[in-house]
């Protein structure tokens, strides 16, 4: 085969979830966890998937995020990839695993019988202005760095700094197949590591990109994420050169709310999207949409 044949993507949401979201392959998906979370394999004694439904329309839903919900031993860990950039990308993870945490208070009897939480964060570009491709996140008090509580834990691996910042470590090996795009990526990842996981991995990603009606989806799923970017820039560049002429007039503040109004008008009037998807794009609260359609 070829070393320049393209192959489906592990970085795309929707072949991530199909290679490590069945009962049959559990041992991958520990395995992967163990090297994310830099811990023995033998210390995950149970994994639970959470959420192994996906949706019949998913491929072509825009701003939809396909996250991977588990259960390791008693910790919660949300796995997200993202391909392209996301403004406001770092809160939006926090609001996240807020969710995740607070959601489990509903049926636990204290604060104190909530699991710890972790969010994992696969980027497909730099979120942060440093060389490491790894960042971990905890709270802790400002001048002595005591942890304040180790229930808290977000983390990132930004794919686009691997190659300049390696330090030999297992995982890395790891984000090369979450980062292989073609058969000559899968070769050298298969001559650089005698993990029998990552060869039998290797071996059903050859499978699925020879399925015809698999390349379809992740073909159809990558165009509705390429669609959502292109929407999003043709409704932000609209909306807020509207938004700016107006707000020479009335207030760069309300310019700025006035431009956001314009996205959310652009992305339901021009790109068919729901209401619901157009406010999440524009990164504005629907009180303050209908508030301000109101006037």
């Amino acid at each position: 085969m070829d070393k320049e044949t393209k192959i489906v993507k592990l970085k795309l949401d929707l072949i991530f979830k199909r290679v490590f979201g069945t009962e049959e392959h559990k041992n991958w998906l520990a395995n992967l966890v163990a090297n994310l979370l830099d811990i023995p394999l033998d210390s995950i004694k149970s994994i639970e998937i959470l959420n192994t439904e996906i949706a019949p329309d998913y491929l072509n839903q825009k701003f939809s995020r396909l996250d991977f919900k588990l259960r390791v031993n008693n910790e919660i860990i949300n796995i997200e990839l993202q391909v392209h950039f996301e403004e406001d990308y770092a809160e939006r993870t926090l609001y996240y695993w807020s969710k995740l945490y607070s959601e489990q208070l509903k049926v636990t009897e204290s604060y104190g019988d909530a699991e710890k939480t972790i969010c994992i964060n696969i980027l497909n570009f730099n979120l942060f202005d440093c060389d490491e491709y790894y960042s971990s996140y905890k709270i802790l008090e400002e001048s002595r760095y005591n942890v304040l509580t180790d229930k808290f834990s977000i983390v990132f691996f930004e794919l686009k700094k691997l190659k300049n910042a390696r330090k030999n470590k297992p995982v890395e090996i790891w984000l090369d197949l979450i980062n292989a795009e073609t058969e000559g990526d899968l070769e050298m990842i298969e001559s650089a590591t005698n993990v029998k996981d990552i060869h039998d991995i290797i071996f059903t990603i050859r499978e699925m990109s020879a399925d015809e009606k698999t390349r379809y989806e992740a073909e159809m799923r990558e165009k509705a994420i390429m669609d959502e970017r292109s929407a999003l820039t043709n409704s932000e560049r609209r909306g807020f050169k509207k938004g700016i002429e107006e707000g020479r007039a009335i207030g760069i503040e309300e310019g700025k709310i006035r431009g956001k109004v314009e996205i959310v008008d652009n992305l339901v009037s021009d790109m068919g999207f729901d209401l619901e998807s157009a406010l999440k794009a524009a990164n504005i609260p629907e009180e303050q949409y209908n508030e301000y359609k109101r006037k």
